[in-house]
């Protein structure tokens, strides 16, 4: 077998290898996948999941078990359910926070119960009762707000009242309401009661009235039990998801080949991963034909300076380059400022710090004779430093003093005539 046979033989073997790695790959992070979807239904089929509120049956600060009991110890008997086909008049708590109530189930309510107490954000919901409000706003704090003259009779009647829950703009003139927030524009209410096709609806956002925590607060009790315990009575109805009172969720509005056709996509989007993933390849080192040295990118850098005449530029990129060199040499950081490298320099060499810095970082450079000048006291300064460093700190004074008159002309102690 000829060598070129002998490596086609070698890189098939090799390719089938990386085909076979890669879909094994796609296969592991497939059964992750699957793993992982059955782990979060599992998980989350077994979680009890946080207490709902206004729960007739819990304890927590949020349900209302302890208004449940005081009603019962009054005569007045709760039935709890989430089947609208249960109300049978009296009175009725419709406690639909997650806005699940339909409006045919509404309506059916609304013109089966002499009172009705709703606890709604949903528009829908709310028209079915009767209700012209808007712009249902989340009331946060315990302020309390006094009720004494409210229309509410149930309301005055309770004197001052939480008002944490939430609040509505009342667009309708005849309506009672009753605990408002804020003023002017932003002013919303939390109590509103409207007359019905079966006797009075009360819309009820001062949830915090029905709360195990706040129950005790102010006239909180007062209204609930006023507002739930005027009959023999009371249905407490709270829809469920997926019940025929519930509204109906965007899945079931779909038309049936809407989930096929959605499972379809997200097959043909994994397909399309995998085949943009097989095109690409995995990633290849490729060597560089040539290498090119460091002093030759030197030169190729001078060259261009050259051409666009900036002397300026090309005299201080080796002023910085020796700024780096001083402050290694020296032993600072390579974080040191410039003007700490100038003051090392000056203490190591003797020599004043505006001289140094007047080397290191000077001004513009108009022609050649500026260019290579300024170069000639950057290699003095940095021999000085070497000298200064190895022991020599008299040579290394004199060597950036005989630099520095050379560039700047004879000081006055080499005059004719002057004091030694």
């Amino acid at each position: 077998m000829s060598t070129a046979t002998t490596a086609r033989v070698v890189g098939d073997a090799a390719s089938k290898d990386t085909r076979r790695r890669r879909f094994g790959l796609w296969v592991a992070v497939a059964v992750v996948a699957v793993l992982f979807a059955v782990l979060t239904a599992v998980a989350r089929g077994t979680d009890g999941g946080t207490p709902r509120p206004l729960d007739p049956t819990s304890t927590t600060a949020s349900g209302s078990a302890a208004l449940v009991r005081v009603l019962e110890q009054r005569g007045t008997t709760v039935t709890v359910t989430d089947r609208a086909a249960d109300v049978d008049g009296g009175t009725v708590f419709v406690e639909d926070s997650d806005g699940l109530l339909g409006a045919g189930a509404a309506a059916r309510i609304a013109r089966s119960a002499r009172h009705v107490v709703v606890v709604t954000t949903d528009e829908a919901a709310l028209q079915a009762f009767g209700f012209d409000v808007t712009g249902s706003a989340p009331v946060d704090g315990d302020e309390t707000v006094a009720t004494t003259t409210c229309a509410i009779p149930e309301a005055a009647a309770a004197g001052r009242v939480s008002t944490g829950g939430y609040g509505w703009a009342v667009d309708d003139p005849t309506a009672e309401r009753c605990a408002p927030t804020g003023t002017g524009d932003d002013r919303v209410w939390g109590l509103v009661r409207t007359a019905g096709p079966g006797g009075d609806v009360t819309l009820l956002g001062t949830t915090a009235a029905l709360r195990n925590d706040t129950v005790t607060t102010a006239g909180n009790a007062a209204l609930a039990l006023a507002l739930l315990g005027s009959d023999d009575h009371l249905t407490w109805y709270t829809p469920v998801a997926g019940s025929p009172d519930a509204a109906p969720t965007l899945g079931e509005l779909a038309p049936p080949w809407v989930p096929g056709a959605l499972a379809l996509l997200g097959l043909v989007a994994v397909a399309a991963a995998v085949w943009r993933g097989r095109r690409l390849g995995p990633l290849v080192v490729e060597q560089m034909p040539v290498v090119v040295r460091a002093a030759e990118t030197t030169e190729g850098r001078a060259r261009m300076y050259a051409g666009a005449r900036d002397r300026t530029h090309a005299l201080d990129t080796l002023r910085v380059a020796a700024v780096r060199r001083l402050g290694r040499a020296l032993g600072l950081p390579r974080s040191a400022h410039v003007d700490e490298v100038v003051r090392a320099v000056a203490r190591a060499t003797g020599t004043p710090p505006a001289r140094v810095g007047a080397v290191l970082v000077g001004g513009p450079t108009t022609d050649d004779r500026g260019l290579v000048a300024g170069t000639a006291a950057l290699d003095a300064l940095e021999d000085a430093v070497r000298r200064a460093t190895s022991g020599d700190v008299r040579r290394a004074a004199s060597a950036t003093t005989d630099d520095h008159r050379d560039r700047t002309g004879p000081t006055d102690h080499d005059r004719p005539g002057a004091r030694p």
